[in-house]
């Protein structure tokens, strides 16, 4: 009893638990006539409390580093191999942070676009593109073909597009508010009108043809831009329009047309900020001849800005002038959100931004751990490299986005200092299509990674499993693929090139291609290039690749696909999340139902433990009860010291109504939440389960441990675990150790047979031996007697030798034969040893 702890630090030490009295570990069984094991365990628990306030910081900062290294723990960090449970649980958990990254991600990118911005973008090109050039002509900047038209263009529909000076009733805007179009949109500074053109003799003529032919204007080409000063150059040496600028000059960028890239250097004009100044500079140019023979290309850029919507819309028109003569026209139109911030919604997405850089600098650290772990073999595996992937495109778009913060401001500044020039946001423009186009790759890659996590059971690996197995099928098909395609690729550029838009280039032959396969094509176009091979061309493309090659693709993802799903089906099913699920929530539920059966147990123990009915619950009736029902002196130590609240090892009535009340309102609240669980009405696994365990260390008991007893193996016929396995489960172990010792007898049996021949055939040999030797030595001793006596003497003793071998044989056989019964009880005699032994060894473990 000195060894005892004070009623404080035991009350200390049962309120240490979960604040209800009860301690949740419903696996712990408490052994009864073990109180040494008890007092050593109590012991133990001391002198690590002790430990623990002699070095406080140490504990805390160890807990604090596991929990900082759990954050991180994934299927590639921590040894889920082999254990299944453990597999569920880490991809469940990282199944969560990634939903919730996701879900992160589509906010931002999805608050960068909307619908608005296809409605604004169509309204700039109903208005610059689709605008007739006159009343009597309704061609479109869409069918410009000549450089009367370009002109025409930018006389009429350009100017009408860009400055509204008057109201749909003829009446004057005032001046205040001119420089919008269509009333909304407000035309940054003024637009810029550039060319780029190529010096003369940038080709070569022809020896026959240079008599006549004087001038060469080669297909642009940036080495042979002509860089030199034109026109009126010498009347107007400040006016830009006759001079060349570099690249870097303009602060220009390059320019991907349809026939060729081109720089952002040459020759360029600002127009004015009023329709009437803009079209003198343009009658100007017109009439000195600004555009030229040498002329390749024309870039007509400004930028609107839509306050309503928060919308930039950057505008070029290209009018390109090929060497064979006319015009190509071409356009981009990009609609970008450039400045982010302005209402609440959009301080959301800011907020969700940052959220979203802590989710990469979390999977930033992730990865570098799982490549430390696995140093290079981590590069083999691809969704390892599509979360680099991911990871990159997501820091090059934050980077993007302070950048562009920063850059637009910046411009704004400028424009506002002086709002008569021009506003160059289309490089800034290129690039946020870039950003956008980036984040759009991203968020792909990002759904296409949740197949990595939800891959819990055989059906979600079929798509997987399918690519994977047939993958080298698909590789030498693709090969086949691609020499059979590229060759009618090149046929039909060469056949139909020079007359076929479609065919025109390499490139176009390629798409168009695609599109027969798809049913896009034109068959008259190929007839009328050429009435013979273009039929004979499209039958047997349509033949090879159509009937032929698409079908051996089909074929082998579908004999593959038969083969996973014939293979899925015959396996056997892992451990899944459906299980995880159930087996949680039957822990739940044992845990419920030991809290309960231990409530019980206690006000069964208030209601029984005072032996002498004094009504004063003393620590000895106490412990002598708790102890009969299977419960460890530290425990009972601390259930009597939470409610002795004076200290005298006793109980009085008012403490025990005090524990009595506290034990029912803890067992109410636990049938309550056992209830919404909805395990109200289903068996109590853990009574079954802590009470056969019980009833193990209390084989003399009797009375309710008896009964418990009793439940507990009902509820394990049931179905219900006892220690852990199913009533099933043990029926069929108890089959497999059955037919195990059965198959085991039978081979003991037949051993022991085998053991008794070859001891009978040793036996023999040496009688064998032996009477060999009494031949020799009979012969040897005869000395005297004549050669016909000592020959029937031999004859005699070899008879004699050979009848007694033979009944030896016979004798073996007939004991080899009656071996079988002795085997069959020797084999149930190693059965019973068996089950004995199995007997005794189970009722040790129980």
């Amino acid at each position: 009893m000195a060894s005892r702890p004070g009623s404080a630090t035991s009350r200390t030490a049962w309120d240490g638990g979960l604040g209800d009295g009860i301690r949740d570990d419903p696996d712990e069984v408490y052994m009864v006539g073990q109180s040494q094991s008890a007092k050593s365990s109590t012991s133990q628990m001391m002198h690590s409390a002790t430990d623990l306030k002699s070095s406080p910081g140490g504990g805390v900062f160890q807990s604090f580093l596991k929990g900082v290294r759990s954050l991180w723990a994934t299927r590639q960090t921590e040894e889920t191999n082999t254990n299944r449970e453990l597999y569920v649980t880490t991809t469940l958990r990282e199944l969560i942070v990634y939903i919730v990254f996701l879900v992160v991600l589509c906010v931002i990118t999805f608050g960068m676009t909307s619908t608005t911005m296809y409605y604004y973008t169509n309204v700039m090109n109903n208005l610059f593109l689709g605008s007739s050039l006159s009343d009597q002509d309704p061609t479109t900047f869409k069918d410009i073909t000549s450089v009367e038209n370009f002109w025409d263009y930018l006389k009429s529909p350009l100017l009408d597009g860009l400055y509204t000076e008057t109201y749909y009733n003829n009446q004057s805007i005032p001046e205040g508010e001119m420089g919008y179009i269509y009333y909304e949109n407000k035309l940054l500074g003024v637009p810029r009108i550039r060319q780029i053109r190529v010096h003369n003799h940038s080709c070569q003529v022809h020896e026959d043809f240079k008599s006549f032919i004087s001038e060469c204007y080669d297909s642009y080409a940036e080495s042979i831009e002509d860089k030199e000063p034109f026109g009126k150059y010498l009347e107007e040496p400040n006016n830009t329009a006759w001079h060349y600028y570099s690249e870097s000059t303009l602060k220009g960028s390059s320019h991907w047309g349809k026939l060729n890239t081109y720089s952002g250097a040459g020759s360029y004009k600002d127009l004015a900020s009023t329709h009437d100044d803009s079209a003198a500079i343009i009658d100007d140019l017109f009439n000195n001849l600004w555009i030229r023979r040498g002329t390749r290309v024309v870039f007509i850029d400004f930028s609107v800005y839509n306050a309503n919507i928060n919308l930039f819309c950057v505008i070029r028109l290209l009018g390109e002038f090929p060497a064979t003569g006319g015009v190509i026209p071409s356009w981009t139109l990009r609609t970008v959100k450039l400045l982010r911030y302005v209402t609440v919604g959009d301080y959301f997405i800011l907020a969700c931004e940052i959220i979203f850089c802590l989710f990469i600098l979390y999977y930033t650290v992730e990865e570098v751990l799982e490549i430390k772990k696995h140093k290079l073999s981590y590069f083999l595996g691809f969704w390892n490299i599509l979360d680099i992937l991911v990871i990159l495109i997501s820091i090059v778009c934050v980077g993007f986005n302070v950048y562009r913060t920063v850059e637009v401001n910046n411009k704004l500044t400028e424009l506002l200092k002086d709002p008569k020039i021009y506003a160059d946001f289309e490089r800034l423009s290129y690039w946020e299509t870039r950003f956008s186009n980036a984040i759009a790759i991203a968020v792909f890659m990002a759904w296409i990674k949740i197949f990595k996590y939800i891959s819990f059971n055989k059906t979600m690996t079929q798509l997987s499993s399918t690519l994977g197995r047939c993958a080298k099928d698909l590789a030498g098909f693709f090969v086949m693929f691609i020499i059979i395609f590229l060759a009618f690729t090149q046929l039909g550029y060469l056949l139909f090139g020079t007359q076929v838009e479609d065919f025109s280039s390499f490139e176009n032959a390629f798409f168009t291609l695609f599109r027969i396969i798809l049913g896009d094509f034109d068959f008259h176009q190929l007839e009328e290039a050429n009435r013979i091979l273009g039929p004979i061309f499209f039958m047997l493309f349509v033949f090879f690749v159509f009937f032929v090659l698409i079908n051996m693709f089909l074929a082998i993802i579908n004999d593959t696909y038969s083969e996973v799903k014939s293979d899925m089906a015959n396996a056997k099913n892992e451990f899944e999340i459906a299980d995880y699920f159930k087996r949680g929530y039957e822990k739940m539920l044992d845990k419920l139902n030991f809290k309960r059966d231990k409530i019980i147990d206690i006000q069964k123990a208030l209601r029984s433990a005072d032996i002498n009915q004094d009504k004063q619950l003393d620590f000895d009736e106490w412990r002598q009860d708790l102890k009969s029902r299977g419960y460890a002196d530290g425990e009972i130590e601390a259930m009597f010291s939470k409610y002795d609240i004076d200290g005298d090892r006793v109980l009085d009535e008012e403490e025990q109504k005090r524990m009595q009340a506290d034990l029912a309102d803890q067992k109410a609240a636990l049938n309550k939440e056992y209830e919404d669980l909805g395990g109200g009405k289903t068996d109590r696994p853990g009574t079954g389960r802590r009470s056969s365990s019980r009833a193990s260390f209390n084989e003399g008991d009797s009375g309710e441990d008896s009964d418990d007893e009793d439940s507990g193996t009902k509820s394990s016929r049931t179905g219900r675990t006892s220690n852990g396995v199913s009533y099933e489960e043990f029926t069929v172990l108890s089959r497999r150790v059955d037919r195990m010792e059965h198959s085991i007898g039978s081979i003991v049996s037949k051993i022991d047979a085998v053991l008794v021949k070859l001891e009978a055939m040793e036996k023999a040999k040496l009688k064998r031996r032996e009477t060999m030797g009494k031949i020799l030595d009979s012969i040897t001793e005869s000395d005297g007697t004549s050669d016909e006596i000592k020959r029937e003497q031999m004859e005699k003793l070899v008879r004699e030798e050979l009848e007694r071998w033979d009944s030896e044989t016979s004798v073996g056989a007939n004991s080899a034969r009656g071996a079988s019964p002795g085997g069959g009880s020797g084999h149930s005699g190693l059965r019973s040893r068996s089950r004995a032994e199995s007997n005794q060894n189970g009722s040790s473990d129980v």
